[in-house]
């Protein structure tokens, strides 16, 4: 096997390793977005998300603070998201390049 080889069977099971971590991670976050609604002068926050073809609505909280968290998961799941999808780009590349060799 020669070194071109061996590097990129390594590359690809690190690929493979790290698409499987990041999905089991995806898996714990909230997905949706947090939008206000203003009821008698009050705001109310709610996470909005689909689950298949129903749209879900959960009461978070009135207050901002207390949507801190929530906000740093949903930002996480979008960077996870992106990482993902760089992943499966490095993925078809790896493929590519085993084809040539």
């Amino acid at each position: 096997m020669s070194v071109l080889a061996s590097l990129l069977l390594k590359e690809k099971n690190r690929n493979e390793k790290m698409i499987i971590e990041y999905n089991r991670e995806l898996k714990t976050l909230p997905k949706g977005s947090i939008k206000p609604k203003k009821v008698k002068d009050k705001i109310y926050y709610y996470l909005i998300f689909r689950d298949g073809d129903k749209v879900i609505t959960k009461y978070v909280g009135k207050d901002e603070a207390s949507l801190i968290s929530l906000r740093e998961q949903l930002v996480r799941r979008k960077q996870i998201d992106e990482i993902i999808k760089k992943l499966k780009e490095e993925k078809k590349q790896i493929k590519k390049l085993e084809a040539i060799l």
